[in-house]
C-alpha cells in the first residue's frame, strides 16, 4: 500500500487502521518557531469524532491527540511534526461481529475491492484503512495547516448544502451567518430551515435501517492570486485529488461546475474590472476562484457528492468469498445513518492541505524567479470576510 502520502512541500503521511492500536500522522514542511500545542488540533478532531449525536456511529472514540515530535517548549523546531492518536473503543465484541461475516463483503463498501487487491491478508476488522476512522488523521493534519494558513489570512469554511435531495440556500447566506449557524445543527447545514428538514428525513431513514448521502460545499477565503502549478499540479486538480481520496466521496465540482456546461460562454465568463484601488476584480465567480488551475483572488468554491453510508440494517445480497456461495448479508455493526455532518471537517482538512502545499510551492518559485511582474501591485485576494460576488 503506497498511497498514504499527500503533498510536495507540505507533506502528510498517515498510517493506522480502524481497530489497530493508534493512528499516526507525520507532517513535513512545518515552519520553525510556530507556537503549537494539542489545543490547536483537538477542536477540529472533536468536530469529526463519532458518538456525539444520533446521526453518528455510536463508537466512542475520544480522538485525543498527542504531539510526539517536532515541538520543543511549545514551539515547532522545523523537524517533521509527529502526531499520535490511540484507538480506545476496540472491544472484542465488536471485533467478533466483524469476524462473523469477514468473508462476506458489504455491498457498496471498499471491502470487496480490498479483497480483490490484498486477498486473504486484507484487514477485515472494521475495514482497516478503508474505514472512515482513517479520516481522523487527515483532520489532525488539516488542523495544523489551518493554523499556518490563518497567519496568511486564509480561512476555509465547509458546510452541508444538501442531504437526500433536500437542498439548502446556504450559498446565499453571508459569511457571518454561516459562521454563526454552522455548528447549531448536527448536520452542519447553516440554512437552519433546510437543516431541520434534513434532520427529520435522516431520522426517518435511520428508523428504516437505511442511510442517506448529500452534498458538502467548501469555500476558501483570502487565497492570494497565483497559487497552483500548471499543468498537472493545478490548484483545482490538487483539491479534487485530496477530496476524491476521502472515503464515500463520489464526485466533485469547482465553481459552478456542471452548471457551466449548460451555458453560453458569454453567460459563464466572469467579467474583469479594476476597483477604485486599481485592484483586479471579477463581477461574478462562476469559475470558483480558479482559472487555468491558478487562483485568481476570489473565493475558492468546491462541492463534493457524498454517497449514502454503505453499512445498512437491511438484508442485502452478497457473496461468501470462501465458500463461493451467494448469501444474504444482515450487518450488525455500528454505523452512521449519514456521514455528511461528520465529513465536513474532513473536506475542510483536504482543502487546507492542498492550498497550503501549493502556496508553499508558489512562494518558493517566486523567491527564486524574482519575477518582475508589473501586475503584482494590482493583485490581492478578496477580503476574507466578504463572499464572492453574486452569481448573476
Amino acid at each position: 500500500m503506497v498511497g498514504n502520502v499527500f503533498g510536495r512541500a507540505f507533506r502528510v503521511m498517515t498510517c493506522g487502521e480502524s481497530y489497530g492500536g493508534a493512528l499516526l500522522i507525520i507532517c513535513e514542511g512545518v515552519p520553525a518557531g510556530m507556537e503549537l500545542s494539542e489545543n490547536d488540533i483537538q477542536p477540529e478532531l472533536d468536530r469529526r469524532r463519532p458518538g456525539q449525536t444520533e446521526f453518528d456511529s455510536p463508537r466512542q472514540e475520544k480522538d485525543q491527540i498527542q504531539i510526539v515530535a517536532g515541538v520543543q517548549e511549545g514551539k515547532t523546531t522545523g523537524a517533521p511534526v509527529g502526531l499520535l492518536m490511540f484507538n480506545v473503543d476496540t472491544q472484542m465484541k465488536h471485533i467478533d461481529e466483524y469476524r462473523s461475516y469477514k468473508d462476506v463483503p458489504r455491498p457498496g463498501h471498499a471491502e470487496i475491492t480490498y479483497f480483490m487487491k490484498y486477498g486473504k491478508w486484507t484487514d477485515w476488522v472494521g475495514a482497516g484503512r478503508a474505514s472512515g476512522r482513517e479520516t481522523a488523521a487527515r483532520v489532525a493534519a488539516g488542523a495544523l495547516a489551518k493554523k499556518i494558513l490563518a497567519r496568511e489570512g486564509i480561512e476555509v469554511i465547509g458546510y452541508v448544502s444538501e442531504i437526500h435531495g433536500i437542498a439548502s440556500k446556504a450559498s446565499g447566506l453571508t459569511v457571518e451567518q454561516v459562521r454563526a449557524n454552522i455548528e447549531k445543527t448536527p448536520l452542519r447545514c447553516p440554512d437552519l430551515e433546510a437543516a431541520q428538514k434534513m434532520i427529520d428525513d435522516t431520522l426517518q431513514v435511520k428508523d428504516d435501517g437505511d442511510t442517506v448521502g448529500g452534498v458538502v460545499e467548501c469555500r476558501a477565503l483570502g487565497v492570494p492570486p497565483g497559487v497552483g502549478e500548471p499543468v498537472f499540479d493545478k490548484l483545482s486538480a490538487r483539491i479534487a485529488y485530496g477530496i476524491m481520496s476521502i472515503p464515500s466521496v463520489k464526485g466533485i465540482e469547482v465553481g459552478d461546475g456542471f452548471e457551466s456546461a449548460k451555458r453560453l460562454g458569454t453567460e459563464d465568463n466572469d467579467h474583469i474590472y479594476f476597483d477604485d484601488n486599481k485592484k483586479l476584480r471579477f463581477r461574478t465567480n462562476h469559475s470558483g476562484g480558479i482559472l487555468g488551475g491558478i487562483s485568481n483572488g476570489d473565493d475558492i468554491i468546491v462541492r463534493c457528492a457524498v454517497k449514502p453510508t454503505s453499512t445498512v440494517s437491511v438484508d442485502q445480497p452478497s457473496v461468501n468469498m470462501q465458500s463461493m456461495e451467494n448469501v444474504i448479508l444482515s450487518p450488525i455493526t455500528r454505523r452512521d445513518p449519514t456521514i455528511c455532518g461528520r465529513i465536513v471537517p474532513v473536506v475542510e482538512a483536504m482543502v487546507r492541505l492542498a492550498i497550503l502545499d501549493l502556496l508553499m510551492v508558489n512562494r518558493g518559485y517566486q523567491a527564486v524567479a524574482r519575477n518582475d511582474n508589473p501586475w503584482l501591485d494590482h493583485l490581492a485576494p478578496r477580503p476574507a470576510d466578504v463572499w464572492s460576488p453574486p452569481q448573476d
